[in-house]
C-alpha cells in the first residue's frame, strides 16, 4: 500500500497566487486542498484532518487571524503557517499570539516557503525513534508538570493542557535541559529549525503563551524563568 501523502489546506483567495502555491506544493508530493475564504477554511478543518494549514491573512468572509484564533479556541492543534503582506513586528506578534506556528511575509521565494513548510511539519511530527536516548516522559521534580512525549500529552497538576505543536516542542526543549540556561539562538534553532536564529519575537511570544498555560501565576513564573540578556531556563521544582 502506498504511503499516505501529507495533506495541506491552502487558504488563499488570490487566484494566480493560489494556483502557483498549489502547483509548487504538489510538485513536492503534498496533497493540497484549497479554500478561498475564511469560513470555508473553518468548515474544511471541521470536516477533515490536515497535517498543515497555510493561511493568508487578507481573506473574504473571515480574515486569517480570526480563522487562526477560532481554530485554537476549538483546541485543534493543526500547525498553521500564516502568509501576509503585513511585515511589521506588531503584525507578526499578533499572528503568533493567536496561535500561528510561523509567519511568512510576502513576497517570498518558493524555497523559503518549502523550508517553512518542512519546519512546521517537523515540529508537529511525533518522534518514532529515540537515537539520543531521550526519556519518554519529562517531569518537573515536584511532579507538577508532566509531559508524555509519545502521546504528546501535557498535564499541569491534575489537568491536561492542550498545547500547539510549537508550544509542545518549546516546553520539551526547556524540560529536556532543565536547569541549563538556553540561549535565544539555541532555542530558536532547536524549536523552529536551523533556518532560524534571529527571530527573538517568536520566542518571546511563545514563552508568554506557554507561561499562561503551565504557570499558576504567569506574571510571576516559577518554572520558565528569564535569564536577562541570555534567554530562558526551566527550573524543575518550586524551590526558592
Amino acid at each position: 500500500m502506498p504511503e499516505k501523502k501529507i495533506s495541506i489546506l491552502l487558504v488563499e483567495d488570490e487566484e494566480n497566487l493560489q494556483e502557483a502555491l498549489k502547483l509548487n506544493l504538489e510538485l513536492e508530493d503534498y496533497e493540497v486542498t484549497v479554500a478561498d475564504n475564511g469560513l470555508a477554511a473553518l468548515d474544511a478543518v471541521q470536516k477533515e484532518h490536515f497535517d498543515l494549514m497555510i493561511l493568508d491573512v487578507m481573506l473574504p468572509e473571515l480574515d486569517g487571524i480570526s480563522v487562526c484564533e477560532n481554530i485554537r479556541l476549538q483546541n485543534n492543534d493543526i500547525p498553521i503557517l500564516i502568509l501576509s503582506a503585513k511585515s511589521s513586528s506588531a503584525d507578526r506578534v499578533l499572528g503568533l499570539k493567536k496561535g500561528a506556528d510561523d509567519y511568512l511575509t510576502k513576497p517570498f521565494s518558493n524555497d523559503e516557503l518549502q523550508a517553512r513548510v518542512r519546519a512546521c511539519l517537523r515540529r508537529a511530527r511525533v518522534q518514532e525513534t529515540n537515537t539520543d536516548n531521550e526519556p519518554e516522559v519529562l517531569m518537573s521534580e515536584d511532579g507538577h508538570i508532566h509531559m508524555d512525549i509519545a502521546s504528546r500529552q501535557v498535564r499541569v497538576g491534575s489537568q491536561e493542557v492542550r498545547l500547539t505543536p510549537t508550544e509542545f516542542e518549546l516546553l520539551r526543549q526547556l524540560m529536556l535541559y532543565a536547569g541549563k540556561v538556553l540561549t535565544h539562538r539555541s532555542l530558536l534553532r532547536a524549536v523552529w529549525g536551523p533556518e532560524y536564529g534571529e527571530e527573538a519575537d517568536y520566542l518571546r511570544v511563545y514563552v508568554r503563551q506557554l507561561r499562561l498555560k503551565v504557570e499558576t501565576e504567569p506574571s510571576r513564573p516559577r518554572y520558565i524563568l528569564t535569564e536577562p540578556g541570555i534567554s530562558y531556563v526551566f527550573r524543575s521544582s518550586h524551590e526558592s
